[in-house]
């Protein structure tokens, strides 16, 4: 049977294509156009993108305000892609993320020259990695993206691209230091800001019923969805008055033994409102921080979460309520907070005066800063025609 099998082919059985899905690591070369790349271009590659997607949204945010500064910035999405067209990928940008100068494109055909090249997500990296000429290559590093998987094939390949020589800017210092310290990348990071028109303090609906707010999705292993559930089941059963707020994924078809509203996805608003009403939250993160920690404080909603030098590299014991992320501690302390007002509205208090300082243009400005340390970095010696000093405020930042 085998010998026969070996001598006809493979068999009419439809086949599962590991090449076409894992296209991107064997791109041999992406050339840019010919013409001489001018200072304070950036052509960034990202993953294709689904409304509401938070890497993205702070990806288009910090590309808005580099453009305010004079920075010029072209989108590349790399296969595989959601969008049918490059037209329909940049009005949806301009639409439900930030309203872009930037041009996009689909694909490696007709790319700019530029003095830099970004690589986002790590799927990214490869087709950075094949750019071919004098661009400066940069790796904008929001998580550590190997452990999102399991080890085998997507681990060793995201792992990989922290090995491509690529100068890194990164979200946060727990990253700069893992990248620096583990692959010798050069690194530059940047902290977090807050919207602050969108989440704020907003008055109490409901005074009299304490609510506890948690970020729920299962699709997104490094929240921590399951070990979360028992936390606030526990919660539940010493104080069966407090309600619960679910929020980031539907979560209709799980049991939850509790009284919740599980509001699912939502807006930026309604997530603003929803942590308004609340007076504790419960956020999981076991890789690098999540942007939701800050936007809760600044809300007036006090924060709890596991301890780990990928959460305190920003938080810290006088803005939120760190423990050892155990059933019985994270219980203990989210029930600590909501039996204990005054060192609740204490904790509040703090916290929103720490998150008032911090502030998205702040954030851009040090991704600049990033950007003229790479440009000096990245330039050998003898200099070339893209070490010129940029155009317009990019000189200035």
């Amino acid at each position: 049977m085998v010998r026969r099998r070996l001598a006809q082919g493979p068999g009419s059985l439809k086949s599962r294509n590991v090449f076409m899905h894992y296209d991107f690591v064997r791109v041999a070369k992406v050339e840019l156009a010919a013409e001489k790349a001018r200072a304070g271009t950036l052509l960034w590659f990202i993953p294709d993108f689904n409304i509401g997607s938070g890497g993205h949204q702070t990806i288009f945010r910090t590309i808005m305000h580099l453009e305010r500064m004079g920075w010029e910035s072209n989108i590349v999405i790399v296969s595989p892609t959601n969008h049918a067209t490059a037209e329909l990928a940049r009005q949806d940008i301009c639409d439900y993320f930030f309203p872009l100068k930037a041009k996009v494109f689909m694909g490696f055909e007709g790319l700019p020259n530029s003095e830099f090249v970004i690589a986002t997500g790590w799927q990214t990296a490869y087709p950075v990695r094949a750019v071919t000429g004098d661009a400066k290559k940069l790796y904008f590093v929001q998580d550590f993206e190997p452990s999102f998987y399991p080890m085998g094939t997507e681990s060793v390949l995201a792992d990989n691209t922290y090995r491509f020589g690529f100068y890194g800017i990164t979200a946060g210092g727990w990253l700069a230091h893992k990248l620096k310290a583990e692959y010798g990348m050069q690194t530059h990071p940047i902290s977090f800001g807050v919207d602050h028109d969108c989440y704020r303090e907003r008055p109490r609906r409901e005074q009299q019923i304490k609510r506890v707010f948690f970020y729920a999705r299962p699709p997104t292993p490094r929240r921590a969805f399951e070990f979360g559930l028992l936390v606030l089941e526990a919660v539940s059963r010493r104080l069966p008055d407090v309600q619960f707020i679910l929020a980031g994924w539907d979560v209709s078809d799980y049991l939850i033994p509790f009284p919740h509203l599980s509001a699912g996805v939502v807006s930026p608003e309604e997530l603003a409102d929803a942590f308004s009403q609340c007076d504790a939250a419960l956020i999981l993160s076991l890789t690098n921080l999540s942007l939701m920690p800050l936007e809760l404080m600044a809300s007036g909603c006090a924060v709890v979460s596991n301890r780990g030098e990928c959460v305190e590299w920003l938080l810290n014991d006088d803005v939120a309520l760190l423990t050892e992320p155990t059933l019985e501690a994270l219980t203990d302390a989210l029930c600590h907070l909501l039996q204990d007002d005054a060192a609740r509205q204490a904790q509040c208090q703090r916290a929103m005066a720490f998150a008032r300082q911090q502030h998205w243009e702040a954030s851009a400005e040090s991704f600049a800063q990033g950007l003229l340390a790479a440009r000096q970095a990245l330039t050998p010696a003898h200099g070339h025609a893209a070490h010129q000093e940029p155009v317009n405020a990019a000189v200035s930042v």
